[in-house]
């Protein structure tokens, strides 16, 4: 169940500039950019409340939030930094549980506040994707109202082919449905931090080789594997239907990131995504401006492309 804060929470406008389109009651004004965010994640109060208690059945759970410093949010707080920030409408997911009683637990508030705001959140299903209940939970979430399933990954072990195979009931069921799949990847170079998994280049390939026909949002920049496409031959067609998320940008990559990105696999690849709560939209937004995007291209990054996914997925059979 929802807390009483987040039930009643009224978002309200902050302020109004080209950054925050929708008005008081929440509608977005012809002619301004809608901004989406495409990476947050928000945790039901239980979890809030008493992190310590998810640790001993959860290993990759307590290596990211073991620190009191790794905050965890609920409905309200992320929808009153989405009117702090300009960000009208924000997907939402929760962690890749093991736990099947966490893994629905978590679901469930995640439908529960697409459900209460439909304006303001979109819903992604989450959980360890190679648990033997991922199947089950892939559909229970794709027809109880969620739009994709996300953020998967690996923590512990990587991308290891093994892992990849047994994402394939998965990826199948969101094939059927047309949804797409955000997966955590990370540069396999550069310094160490929680949440760095041991995956390869070579993995990510292989990924979105093996489900060539999904959509895909590969996060964090992909672990900079569009920089391939760069090669003559067969990257720029294994990558046909990937996208890249900037979650974490800020702290992983120069500002430049954006516009060479930009040129090698074009804007309309990109989705503006802030991994809140662990960076406010904000940076992101400064650091566009700092890589001297054009106008268009900060469009389509901070809420265009998100909007056409998102259409493509309400259109779905």
């Amino acid at each position: 169940m929802l807390t009483a804060y987040e039930s009643g929470f009224a978002y309200n406008l902050r302020k109004s500039t080209a950054l925050t389109p929708h008005n008081q009651t929440g509608k977005i004004h012809e002619g301004h950019p809608m901004i989406i965010d495409f990476h947050t994640h928000i945790f039901p109060s239980e979890i809030r409340r008493s992190r310590e208690n998810f640790f001993p059945s959860e290993p990759a759970f307590e290596l990211l939030y073991r620190s009191s410093k790794s905050r965890l949010v609920g409905a309200g707080q992320l929808l009153e930094a989405m009117d702090e920030n300009g960000v009208d409408k924000s997907v939402v997911f929760g962690f890749p549980w093991k736990n099947p009683e966490t893994v629905k637990r978590n679901n469930d508030y995640i439908m529960e506040v697409v459900a209460r705001y439909p304006d303001r959140f979109v819903g992604l299903g989450c959980f360890e994707p190679s648990g033997s209940h991922a199947a089950e939970e892939t559909d229970r979430c794709l027809n109880g109202g969620l739009s994709g399933i996300g953020e998967l990954a690996f923590y512990e072990t990587g991308l290891e082919p093994e892992a990849i195979n047994r994402m394939e009931p998965v990826m199948e069921i969101c094939r059927q449905h047309h949804a797409p799949v955000l997966i955590h990847t990370n540069e396999p170079v550069g310094h160490r931090y929680p949440g760095k998994t041991p995956n390869t280049l070579a993995q990510i390939y292989d990924l979105v080789g093996q489900f060539s026909e999904n959509t895909i949002i590969l996060a964090h920049w992909g672990g900079g594997i569009f920089f391939f496409s760069l090669l003559k031959k067969e990257v720029r067609q294994k990558l046909k239907n990937v996208f890249f998320d900037t979650a974490a940008s800020p702290y992983l990559y120069d500002p430049a990131v954006y516009k060479t990105a930009v040129e090698l696999v074009g804007a309309e690849k990109i989705l503006f995504g802030s991994d809140y709560p662990l960076l406010a939209p904000q940076r992101y937004f400064k650091e566009m401006d700092a890589a001297g995007l054009s106008q268009d291209d900060k469009k389509a990054i901070c809420g265009g492309n998100s909007a056409a996914l998102l259409r493509q997925i309400s259109d779905r059979p």
